[in-house]
């Protein structure tokens, strides 16, 4: 899994464990939806400020939205290992 993917998914797993819609997002993070959107998917990636921004409307530091990607990437490297081996 590549980090922009990963860190789509904690974006997305934060955002609907609030119960938030992607407008919701960003509103509170002041970006459009449809780059929320594309953030998710894995097919952008938020600039350091942005990643600030989102994290502060979430609540959460951003050392720990890393921690859950780095988490993420972690979990599906030794999953794909155990599949090879």
């Amino acid at each position: 899994m590549e980090p922009d993917q990963a860190f789509g998914q904690a974006l997305r797993s934060l955002r609907t464990k609030r119960k938030w819609t992607q407008t919701d997002l960003a509103l509170r993070a002041d970006v459009d939806r449809n780059y929320v959107s594309l953030i998710e998917l894995g097919r952008n990636s938020p600039s350091v400020r942005l990643m600030f921004r989102l994290c502060d409307a979430l609540d959460i530091t951003p050392s720990d939205m890393l921690k859950d990607v780095e988490r993420r990437i972690s979990v599906l490297a030794k999953a794909r290992q155990a599949f090879e081996d």
